[in-house]
């Protein structure tokens, strides 16, 4: 696989070609998923492709897209209710630029509560100003 521009030196790259000592909790051909490294609840996990996408602005309506981003949830879905089957609710969803942190897709899979509470609001939407966007409405979104 080619890797695209700025991906040698992308740190989730790096975490997806098993370049770190992150340790991961799930590894198929088309993801990776790990521990968050700032957890903003008991159980916070990222799940991301093993191709560099950029951002959410970067995945288009048709078929790959909405199937990669399908599996990212299922995924994240699977890790959750093995890991965290206690928690009442769970949160899946990107951060839309300016306001991730990382420029490689990263799906967080949160098991509620927010530890501490107010590390809610970096999981809010923004409406026309981006912020976050559930993995739902995303998947509508770009849904061929």
């Amino acid at each position: 696989m080619a890797m695209a521009t700025g991906a040698v030196s992308c740190l989730f790259c790096q975490i997806s070609r098993s370049a770190t000592s992150t340790p991961l909790l799930h590894s198929d051909d088309k993801v990776v998923a790990f521990q968050d490294i700032n957890p903003s609840a008991l159980r916070h996990y990222l799940v991301i492709p093993i191709e560099h996408i950029s951002t959410v602005k970067d995945l288009r309506r048709r078929q790959e897209d909405y199937d990669l981003v399908n599996h990212m949830l299922s995924v994240g879905q699977d890790l959750l209710n093995r890991d965290a089957p206690e928690s009442k609710q769970y949160r899946f969803g990107f951060h839309q630029p300016p306001f991730n942190s990382v420029n490689h897709l990263h799906l967080h899979c949160i098991a509620l509560p927010f530890i501490p509470r107010w590390k809610h609001v970096k999981y809010m939407p923004l409406g026309p100003f981006g912020g976050f966007i559930e993995a739902e409405k995303l998947l509508q979104k770009i849904k061929p």
